[in-house]
């Protein structure tokens, strides 16, 4: 029996991480053993995740078998979807300009700016009182 092969990526986006393996299959999207419909309960996300797949074509060719932690499902979806298109990458290197003009091979780079001492928040301060 032939051993399957398996594409390996990791995607992060936010404070969240993604592990993302494919292999070859009927295009079946499972996020944290968990249908990607189930896990992500916006549609938005959903379209987020699975938006590689969609734009190179090959949504039907591949099973995405991907693990995430850490942040909120937003950052989740675009850790998803950075983990996928650099896997596909790993598979045929020439949609690269496909997913490089969606954006999708871009890590974005925004965090969450750290609280500074003596400030409420990042920025916003504590209300002055004058008298």
């Amino acid at each position: 029996m032939e051993a399957q092969v398996k594409y390996y990526a990791t995607g992060r986006r936010k404070t969240s991480i993604a592990r993302v393996w494919l292999t070859l299959g009927s295009g079946k999207v499972v996020v944290n053993g968990r249908d990607v419909d189930n896990f992500f309960p916006r549609s938005t996300w959903q379209i987020l995740a699975t938006k590689p797949l969609v734009l190179t074509g090959s949504e039907s060719r591949f099973d995405v078998h991907a693990k995430t932690e850490g942040g909120g499902l937003s950052g989740q979806a675009g850790a998803v979807a950075l983990g996928i298109s650099r896997a596909l990458l790993q598979v045929d290197e020439s949609m690269k300009t496909t997913l490089k003009k969606a954006g999708l091979l871009t890590r974005d780079p925004r965090m969450k700016e750290r609280k500074k001492y003596g400030l409420r928040s990042a920025r916003a301060r504590f209300q002055f009182s004058k008298r």
